[in-house]
């Protein structure tokens, strides 16, 4: 099993079989903290051969700047049945995420596990800005 992308990004859609992503993103800017990003998801797109036949757990969990999990995490069953005809298949999956809260600036990530193992980490900067000239304070 081998995963080609992973990504974190304000949208994704799997549109017959072809993954589709919109504004991936590494760095999230914010004046003030905690701070909720409203909405993003996580694309990914896997390929299998026909040794990773049968069932799988994919799930899906943040980690803060100090290295603790978030809470909550997405997990997802699949099974996977490669046809004889062909030596791999393709396969994608979006997880879309609403209202994720960051309590402090810092270094995040985003740990994508298959089976309980760890498959990859996705890096994610949170940083303050500061608020534009000119601009009322967000409330």
């Amino acid at each position: 099993m081998q995963i080609q992308i992973a990504t974190l990004c304000d949208a994704a859609t799997d549109y017959n079989g072809k993954l589709c992503i919109l504004g991936t993103v590494d760095t999230l800017g914010a004046v003030n903290f905690p701070v909720t990003h409203p909405s993003c998801a996580v694309a990914l797109r896997f390929c299998f051969s026909a040794e990773d036949e049968g069932e799988h757990t994919v799930s899906i969990g943040f980690v803060d700047a100090d290295g603790q999990p978030m809470g909550g995490k997405a997990e997802r069953q699949f099974g996977v049945k490669v046809p004889t005809e062909t030596s791999f298949i393709c396969s994608n999956m979006v997880v879309n995420i609403q209202g994720l809260q960051f309590q402090k600036p810092g270094e995040y990530l985003i740990r994508v596990m298959v089976n309980g193992d760890l498959y990859e980490e996705i890096p994610l900067r949170v940083i303050q800005v500061q608020q534009p000239a000119g601009q009322a304070p967000a409330q």
